[in-house]
């Protein structure tokens, strides 16, 4: 009997380590390979961002072809013969939507030798003073004088471009409990080559890549309420995260809602974040922005001819607006894999999730029927968090500070290398991993980071295999 007992004793302490393990690892969820619900793409190669919602109809697929065909053909010059798409400028970043969304993923810093940044953008501002409460209220910042609120790099001949943006770059090390070292790439800004004398002397500037355009219309179906009951402004519940909302201006309704798009959630909706693309960065007008974008110390770019009042007439924003609410989010990948889970369990225990709310449910009022309903994987709360110093752009953007950034979507990251053939993180790029964006991370997230410095090895592999997962 003793010798059974003592060859039991092993085999009950592993079972009983198998059920421990099992509550503390976290498990496959019901509908968690669908991270955008019925409408998720199958698709993971390289053309895995520039899928239709799978269960879009064949009227929304051919849809979702014209607006594809609008997203990427080039406009032009005017006046031109193409007057559907004529009126460039004068003063744009790309003459493209698909060149700053390179195969709608996100962009990337510009290269040493290169001309303009292109899927890179410079946002401007200047403090605000009295007398700026209007402006304040409809652009959320004061616009600089002469370069306005963003930096156009590129101008049609006969024009100024406004200038040359510019990364110098320096280094920093960030050291894990076992002795593993990462190396941090920090960006410092550098405008040259001004083209209209020079700057206001208290000018801002934010560098922002451009973002990946998957599931954007299943973000912009995530009802109110469901965004606002995770805001924690005050942090009442003292667990140091107080995401606040966004609230801009919106110009179709002409009242101050709930910012959801744009690093800093600067923009209420698909439809307006469409044409002030299209403003700032191709210099089109739309009859939701009928002016261009020059200032008044840029009078050649104010008297060049212009592609019709407006440049960019109703049914072809509608239809970029139908492309961009259904680009599809590509389902997950190994999702039951031991590693993945135990990275999911990790991602949980270090308060990663308490910013990148894994999942809501869509409205059942969707403006695209096929997105109504769904339950969504996007991990993100849509809401503004301080992320410390050194991420700081120190501008204030509506209601988000110079630290505050919004909680960027998590779906498709581990497709970014495949998609883009290289990886760029954060708002500026300037994280070339995923380890190196996490170790980022500071102010309302200092204590996940610093959870995750804690990790060996092994941890920091399943780490990334969850996020790469999903």
């Amino acid at each position: 009997m003793r010798s059974l007992i003592h060859c039991l004793v092993p085999a009950l302490a592993l079972l009983l380590s198998a059920c421990d393990q099992s509550v503390h690892t976290m498990s496959v969820e019901p509908g968690e390979v669908k991270s955008g619900g019925e409408a998720t793409s199958q698709r993971t190669d390289r053309r895995a961002f520039l899928m239709p919602s799978a269960n879009l109809s064949p009227e929304g697929r051919l849809d979702f072809a014209v607006g594809n065909s609008f997203f990427r053909s080039p406009w032009v010059i005017a006046p031109s013969t193409t007057t559907a798409r004529d009126g460039l400028g004068p003063l744009f970043n790309t003459n493209a939507c698909v060149n700053c969304h390179i195969n709608d993923g996100r962009g990337h810093p510009p290269g040493v030798d290169a001309d303009n940044a292109v899927s890179m953008l410079v946002r401007l501002s200047i403090p605000a003073t009295d007398g700026d409460e209007r402006t304040l209220q409809t652009l959320g910042v004061v616009p600089e004088p002469t370069y306005g609120t963003q930096l156009q790099d590129m101008a049609v001949p006969g024009i100024t471009p406004e200038g040359r943006v510019r990364f110098d770059w320096s280094t920093r090390t960030m050291r894990f409990a076992d002795g593993h070292e990462v190396e941090l790439h920090a960006p410092t800004l550098r405008i040259d080559r001004l083209g209209y004398g020079p700057m206001h002397p208290e000018t801002q500037f934010s560098a922002r890549i451009a973002p990946p355009m998957i599931g954007l219309g299943l973000l912009e179906a995530i009802p109110e309420e469901a965004i606002l009951a995770n805001a924690d402004p005050e942090d009442r519940n003292g667990d140091g995260i107080s995401g606040k909302p966004n609230r801009v201006w919106d110009f179709a309704e002409q009242r101050t809602v709930l910012g959801r798009f744009g690093w800093k959630a600067g923009q209420p909706s698909l439809n307006q974040q469409n044409a002030h693309a299209f403003a700032g960065d191709m210099g089109l007008t739309t009859n939701l922005l009928p002016t261009d974008d020059c200032t008044v110390n840029q009078p050649d770019c104010r008297k060049a001819p212009n592609g019709g009042e407006p440049e960019v007439a109703d049914n072809i924003l509608a239809s970029v607006l139908f492309y961009t609410r259904n680009v599809a989010v590509p389902q997950r990948r190994n999702v039951s894999e031991p590693r993945v889970l135990a990275g999911k369990t990790l991602f949980h225990e270090a308060g990663c999730a308490s910013c990148h709310t894994p999942s809501f449910t869509t409205d059942k009022d969707a403006a695209v029927p096929e997105l109504a309903n769904q339950v969504i994987w996007p991990y993100t709360d849509l809401l503004l968090h301080d992320m410390g110093e050194a991420l700081a752009d120190g501008r204030s953007e509506f209601q988000a500070s110079g630290r505050e950034w919004r909680t960027p979507p998590l779906w498709g990251i581990g497709l970014t290398d495949t998609v883009s053939g290289r990886t760029d993180f954060l708002h500026d790029g300037r994280a070339r991993t995923l380890l190196e964006a996490i170790l980022w991370h500071d102010g309302e997230a200092k204590s996940a980071r610093d959870h995750v410095l804690t990790f060996d090895a092994e941890q920091r592999a399943a780490l990334l295999a969850f996020l790469n997962s999903l």
